[in-house]
């Protein structure tokens, strides 16, 4: 059964691990790859609402792993789909550096209940 997100607005949070100081254009790629991946995780009705209203993201900081881990479970425990992104370590990490995560598309607020204390990057 579909989500109701009340008609409201939708949008993306991407949380992007600072500890890794990874280069402008491989942060970018993270950033697509979990983007994409939770958009695949998500239920069509949601994603067409989401598109109509311009595919809004949000793209903040998360100092290091631990913290990424901390509100992806946050995301999860407040029934908000959640894509964390694994690297293939090909090209300035090592193979398995989880580097960002997804959160929604979802109802704005329930995602700012969930990233409010996080800062933009």
């Amino acid at each position: 059964m579909p989500k109701n997100h009340g008609g409201g607005f939708l949008k993306q949070a991407i949380l992007i691990r600072q500890d890794l100081k990874l280069p402008k254009g491989k942060l970018a790629a993270q950033a697509a790859h979990a983007s994409v991946e939770a958009v695949f995780r998500s239920e069509k009705e949601t994603l067409k609402d989401w598109r109509s209203q311009g595919m809004a993201k949000i793209v903040l900081k998360v100092a290091d792993l631990k913290e990424l881990h901390k509100y992806n479970q946050l995301a999860k425990d407040n029934g908000l789909v959640t894509a964390v992104i694994t690297d293939a370590g090909k090209t300035v990490v090592a193979p398995g550096t989880v580097t960002c995560c997804a959160i929604g598309p979802d109802d704005d607020e329930k995602v700012d209940e969930v990233i409010s204390e996080l800062k933009l990057l």
